[in-house]
């Protein structure tokens, strides 16, 4: 565990650059000294494949967790498994015969932690609008550290993980309510996925209730395609993840995103929010109907 002079880790960071992505989560693994745990979706990227496999010959105990189902080909799923086989890595199959597993996590000997909202491939890497929370918070570390166990024996999710850790299908309704009620003056939302009729109902309440409430759901952003699912509440606190404001991601699939109140690492997401190239227009969301609405 890295620390500061203070003896405090170090502050979360977050990432939503096209140019910092891959390059951060390199850097993660690079440093990898005794183990390596991952969630994948997706990963056909060259350059983490070939870490990976130096990781491992560097002597790096390496754990992936993986999906059995997702949409399109099956031999996506052929493939990635037969290119982490080739790097050394020990391959867990989430093996719920319905539901897929969702969440983009990586930890790296006891921190730093990765959250993000993007699969590990070209496409993410270079065309989208993703972001990621770099965190040595030790609760967060050992979170995620549970939970991946947890789901590799197919047990329940723990009880004492990390609250900042919005987790579905357990919670992340419950934890996404409280963060839309507790917001005081504004709610911005990249989303191109929220569809789900009671969190569409409550932004709705909180707008005529006079709240700021942006919603940009168009599945283009500019240059970029829409990926990412992160909120902004007040300009104080920040949720970045993949995990969409829709019955499916709520309720079903195993999810992970992370809250975030470190000022700087919020101010980026701010900062993203001022930048992106739309216009989100005016009117009242239905679930459904989400796409490039300002509440």
């Amino acid at each position: 565990m890295v620390r500061s002079a203070s003896g405090r880790p170090p502050p979360d960071r977050v990432v939503t650059s096209v140019a910092d992505r891959r390059s951060t989560i390199v850097d993660v693994i690079r440093n990898a000294r005794r183990s390596l745990a991952l969630s994948l979706f997706r990963c056909t990227d060259a350059q983490i494949f070939s870490e990976l496999a130096q990781a491992r010959a560097r002597g790096v105990q390496i754990d992936v967790l993986v999906t059995s189902r997702a949409k399109g080909d099956k031999n996506k799923l052929r493939q990635l498994w037969a290119a982490l086989e080739q790097t050394g890595a020990s391959i867990h199959a989430y093996t719920d015969p319905v539901v897929k597993y969702h969440a983009k996590y990586l930890v790296a000997d006891d921190g730093p932690a990765v959250v993000a909202s993007f699969n590990f491939t070209r496409k993410c890497f270079e065309r989208t609008c993703d972001a990621l929370v770099l965190t040595y918070d030790p609760d967060v570390v050992a979170g995620l550290r549970a939970l991946m166990t947890a789901d590799c024996d197919r047990r329940p999710l723990p009880v004492k993980v990390s609250p900042r850790l919005v987790i579905g299908p357990e919670r992340a309704r419950r934890q996404f309510t409280a963060l839309i009620e507790q917001a005081q003056s504004s709610l911005r939302i990249i989303d191109a996925k929220l569809s789900d009729p009671d969190l569409v109902t409550l932004l709705n309440a909180r707008h005529a209730a006079g709240l700021k409430v942006e919603v940009f759901g168009s599945k283009r952003l500019g240059d970029l395609k829409s990926h990412g699912k992160i909120l902004l509440i007040d300009d104080r606190i920040a949720v970045v993840g993949g995990l969409a404001l829709a019955a499916i991601s709520l309720d079903f699939r195993r999810e992970v995103a992370i809250v975030v109140e470190e000022p700087a690492a919020v101010a980026e997401v701010k900062e993203l929010f001022q930048t992106i190239d739309a216009v989100p227009t005016a009117g009242r969301p239905r679930a459904g109907e989400t796409r490039g609405l300002a509440l």
